[in-house]
């Protein structure tokens, strides 16, 4: 029976390119993200390109636990047993100071990437632990493991996935489930886009100088942990870039 991997945040950066090496290795996919013409159109690309791969496209908003669960619910009966979860969905809005934040951005950080999150892993997750088996994938940050100037609640956000993902792994443990957690540095995607609201050239600054980590380094990373033997779970990974040492820290000029 094939291998059925469900991708949250699939439309774009990392998400995306997960379910094209995913695709490559001839996992049945389940792609999921709010943008539907960009999920059925990475789902013909799949499907054309990886005529093994079978992929079926949910559209719904993780910040929504009614939609989440009604998502879930929907799978037609062959696509129930989800061997693998990858956590993908998840932003940053805004780089103001605490004091100045918006909390508008503050509630889309904490919905998204704490809350998304729990939703999502409560739907599938017992279907996992019914058959005593499965894999589920966490996308951190180094921003989980320091805190940066202007980054208080994403760092927060990032810090919470840390700790639950370890906390499902204690959770799951009887079950034989697998949590790892993927923490990269810089990748550039549309993650600094979002971030500044649109603003191009800021954006672009942040990679401005040096080579930053892509979409498609992380897709590996993860593929890496998921063809680990079965009896080995890859727990905690930080990637970075090789001119980044922390989350602060990076080395522009050597471009």
């Amino acid at each position: 029976m094939a291998h059925i991997t469900m991708i949250t945040g699939a439309t774009s950066g990392i998400g995306r390119a997960t379910a094209r090496v995913l695709a490559q290795d001839g996992h049945h996919l389940i792609l999921t993200g709010r943008r539907r013409e960009r999920l059925e159109t990475l789902r013909d690309e799949l499907t054309s390109d990886y005529p093994k791969c079978h992929v079926l496209t949910l559209t719904f908003d993780v910040r929504r636990r009614d939609a989440v669960d009604e998502a879930i619910a929907s799978l037609p009966e062959d696509w129930r047993a989800i061997d693998t979860l990858v956590n993908n969905a998840g932003l940053a809005v805004g780089l103001e100071p605490l004091h100045e934040g918006d909390p508008d951005d503050w509630e889309r950080m904490i919905d998204t990437n704490i809350k998304g999150l729990l939703y999502v892993t409560r739907a599938v997750a017992p279907g996992m632990a019914d058959r005593r088996a499965g894999h589920i994938v966490n996308l951190g940050s180094i921003a989980g493991r320091e805190v940066y100037p202007g980054g208080a609640v994403y760092c927060a956000t990032k810090h919470a996935v840390r700790a639950l993902s370890q906390g499902m792994r204690q959770d799951l443990l009887p079950y034989g489930i697998r949590v790892s957690l993927i923490c990269p540095g810089a990748v550039e995607t549309e993650f600094s886009l979002v971030r500044f609201k649109g603003d191009n050239q800021r954006a672009a600054s942040v990679y401005d100088g040096y080579i930053p980590l892509t979409a498609d380094d992380i897709a590996r990373t993860i593929r890496f942990a998921l063809t680990a033997p079965a009896h080995v779970d890859l727990q905690d990974i930080l990637v970075m870039p090789t001119a980044q040492t922390d989350a602060r820290t990076v080395h522009r000029g050597g471009k």
